[in-house]
């Protein structure tokens, strides 16, 4: 039995798509439809990528064409999802602040969060307005690094509206998801939550004029990610690992993941961190515990810059533990190590700045990732 074309979409009229007031056909959501003897092919087209809805659109077309125009119909039914672009955060720069990076590592306990403070206080004896958002909403680490975990920040007005004031201290500016929650409380927070706390801290809070903002992020590539891309035009991501290659594996996926075509984040480099161990009794040893040069090789191979290596030292924790960062012991190795690595990211902001555009925004276009969209 030869399968009419006109007949079936006649009979494709008295059906809709879950949402939608239009019959299937009316609503365009039927694009074509294919005859071959007793084989129909029908292609759908649907603007909504829930599978609830797909597959109730799938079983909508079988059922009637089976029973209003042939009980032996072979039917096939081609789906495509043409989604609307929908922005999930903010668009727009923070006023007053020149620059924007962020730290990231692949893997947990790297020693991101350390690197961070210890980058910021150099910045800062080196005389640049620097601010820290500790973007690690499960984790956060700055009110303990930064000796605040007790303080709490007070509301302002700002030209008529309510703004925080971050926490200061050792001439860096604070907001922490730290200061809104007990100490021993876990925060148990689904993407959006976490979100929607992480853009408040960025523009409802009076962060004043900025050379640098710095952003701990979370370990991975996930939610909290994905939606500073979104909210914040970043100058560039600097990437913390140590030299073991398990952590070099995810470190790697981090970088892919700013330097994907549809994130765009200038990779400004790759920090190596616990690099080695010089015990204080031999200091001309060194001993590679975690390996040698993982991270160098790294930056190497990925063609982006390598920042420097930070060494296994006991005062680094000590410092972290006691609040006051290991680079602001005057006269250490250790705050000559962060003084180069801060010059060398300083450099590689200044590079990137002339020889590269902004950074855009990003907006996710599809249920599977980002698309970059101009401004």
């Amino acid at each position: 039995m030869k399968l009419d074309k006109k007949e079936i979409l006649k009979a494709l009229e008295t059906i809709t798509v879950a949402g939608e007031g239009k019959n299937m056909v009316e609503s365009g959501a039927i694009a074509n439809v294919v005859t071959f003897g007793d084989e129909v092919i029908v292609d759908l087209v649907l603007h909504v990528p829930a599978l609830h809805i797909r597959k109730r659109a799938e079983d909508d077309i079988k059922k009637t064409i089976l029973e209003k125009v042939s009980q032996n119909a072979q039917i096939k039914i081609n789906v495509k999802v043409e989604a609307p672009e929908k922005s999930i955060a903010p668009d727009k720069s923070i006023p007053g602040i020149k620059n924007i990076i962020a730290v990231a590592s692949g893997k947990g306990g790297v020693g991101k969060s350390t690197v961070t403070a210890n980058l910021a206080v150099s910045l800062a004896k080196m005389g640049f307005s620097v601010g820290i958002l500790d973007a690690d909403i499960y984790g956060p680490s700055m009110p303990i690094m930064f000796d605040v975990e007790n303080a709490k920040p007070l509301s302002v007005e700002v030209d008529g509206k309510s703004k925080m004031k971050p926490i200061e201290n050792y001439d860096v500016k604070i907001l922490s998801i730290g200061f809104f929650t007990p100490a021993n409380q876990a925060i148990m927070w689904r993407g959006p939550m976490a979100a929607k706390a992480l853009n408040q801290m960025i523009f409802d809070a009076d962060w004043g004029e900025l050379d640098f903002l710095l952003i701990d992020l979370p370990p991975g590539t996930g939610d909290i990610h994905l939606s500073i891309v979104q909210a914040l035009p970043l100058t560039g991501t600097v990437v913390v690992s140590t030299p073991q290659a398990v952590a070099l594996a995810d470190a790697k996926k981090g970088v892919a993941m700013f330097m994907s075509e549809a994130i765009n984040v200038p990779v400004l480099g790759i920090i190596e961190n616990m690099a080695y161990f010089t015990p204080e009794e031999l200091p001309n040893n060194k001993y590679y515990i975690f390996g040698k040069e993982g991270a160098k090789n790294l930056a190497e191979d990925l063609q982006v810059p390598f920042l420097g290596e930070v060494p296994i030292v006991q005062s680094i924790r000590e410092a972290g533990d006691y609040g006051r960062p290991a680079a602001m012991q005057t006269g250490s190795i250790i705050e000559t190590v962060f003084e180069e690595i801060t010059r060398n990211v300083v450099q590689e902001v200044v590079s990137r700045n002339e020889n590269l555009p902004a950074t855009e925004a990003v907006k996710i276009t599809t249920m599977a990732g980002c698309s970059s969209t101009k401004k």
